[in-house]
């Protein structure tokens, strides 16, 4: 008989070591501690016996900035035997749309199998030749719907049931916080890689916390799933608090700040505006040639909570508008508790529209996959405000906010 689906969703809790040294007491108390390292104090005994793959890219550190890889591998206490890389790689080398394929790790000698575009039975099939029992999920997400590693997740948590492997999830942190589930929800017939499952647009929860809800709501049939939260860690917490360094995700998430706006700007993909890719601030620059300081004064009229708009002219080194100097504006977050990035986003595509004649949407309105349904493209574009659009969508997200409260492990 299978076990019912409340079996399944389990949750391990690794038991903390405790400090012989006040300092390392203080430092404890000072930052909470992600799923790896308390799966670490506990001696990896939640992976004794096991073989084990791991999905991760280069955030999968330690706080002194190892890669967990290279501290699992030279452990004798765990039978690491192969790595499971994502978009852009498990070392990170590869551009956005793309991964490094199938190889060795030349540090450990790991076989290394690629992930990127593949789920269902050819993806269980890759996790069934590296010959694992157990997968395990390390990677940091930035908190967004369309960001591709919780699409990992799910189509990695789908192949090991598919392929009889139990799936383990270390968490981290959400940088932006966890306090709220903000922006529209995906319907089901705009379902891509950006968007697997009808969540939020900034989903506020952290990877196990998704997995756990992934598992209960979305998997046709559960995995056998086991999640080592962090501790001390408060839905209120921003990326700083984990005393974490930061590791780009990707290449076009430079800093923690790039985060915070990107669940709002990153909008801008679906339009022919420059997100600001190809500049040290993507997703913070936005820009075309042709605008001019009357998108900077029409967005601050606003008086959008937490943010400021500054005239910015920039020229991307790629992407959109390469070599080109193009004008726009620069998003400054000088209150993060109080600013809203879904709402902002909209915000700057309403004002952008309105102050430039040559606005466009992508012409095969990406727009939608990233909004989840044709309806913030077809509002912007019938003359409706920020606050009209805002409340198309609210009747979804209370639905998903009641769903999402069932899965929440911090306070």
């Amino acid at each position: 008989m299978r076990p019912s689906r409340r079996a399944v969703i389990t949750t391990a809790t690794a038991a903390a070591v405790s400090a012989t040294s006040p300092a390392a007491a203080a430092e404890r108390r000072r930052h909470p501690r992600t799923g790896f390292e308390r799966l670490a104090q506990d001696g990896y005994s939640l992976l004794d016996g096991r073989k084990i793959g791991i999905v991760t890219n280069p955030t999968g550190i330690t706080r002194d900035a190892r890669h967990i890889v290279d501290v699992m591998h030279a452990d004798t206490r765990v039978d690491l035997t192969a790595v499971f890389g994502p978009e852009h790689g498990f070392r990170g080398t590869a551009q956005a749309g793309g991964s490094e394929g199938r190889y060795d790790d030349p540090a450990t000698g790991l076989p290394v199998y690629d992930t990127y575009l593949k789920s269902g039975r050819p993806l269980a099939d890759v996790f069934t030749a590296s010959g694992v029992d157990t997968v395990v999920f390390d990677i940091q997400d930035v908190g967004a719907r369309f960001y591709t590693y919780i699409w990992t997740l799910y189509d990695c948590m789908e192949a090991a049931q598919l392929a009889g492997k139990r799936f383990v999830v270390l968490d981290r942190p959400n940088p932006v916080t966890g306090r709220a589930a903000l922006g529209p929800v995906l319907h089901k017939e705009f379902a891509t890689f950006v968007g697997r499952q009808p969540i939020a647009q900034a989903h506020g929860m952290t990877v196990a916390e998704l997995a756990r809800l992934f598992n209960g709501e979305f998997l046709t049939e559960p995995v056998p799933l086991e999640t080592v939260p962090m501790s001390g860690w408060k839905r209120s917490d921003f990326y700083d608090a984990s005393g974490l360094p930061w590791v780009p995700p990707s290449p076009n998430m430079p800093t923690p700040d790039t985060a915070l706006v990107y669940s709002g700007t990153c909008l801008f993909e679906g339009t022919n505006l420059s997100e600001g890719r190809g500049t040290t601030r993507p997703f913070e620059l936005l820009g075309a040639e042709g605008v001019d300081r009357r998108w900077a004064e029409a967005a601050n009229e606003l008086a959008l909570p937490g943010v400021r708009f500054r005239e910015a002219y920039f020229a991307p080194t790629f992407s959109k508008f390469q070599g080109k100097t193009v004008g726009g504006v620069q998003v400054h977050v000088y209150d993060r508790a109080a600013f809203d990035p879904v709402r902002t986003g909209i915000a700057l595509l309403v004002t952008a529209k309105r102050v430039w004649s040559g606005f466009a949407w992508r012409p095969d309105n990406w727009i939608d996959k990233l909004t989840g349904s044709a309806r913030v493209r077809t509002m912007i574009d019938a003359g409706a405000d920020t606050d009209e659009v805002v409340a198309g969508w609210q009747e979804d997200l209370a639905a998903f906010r009641r769903m999402r409260r069932r899965y929440l492990h911090y306070r």
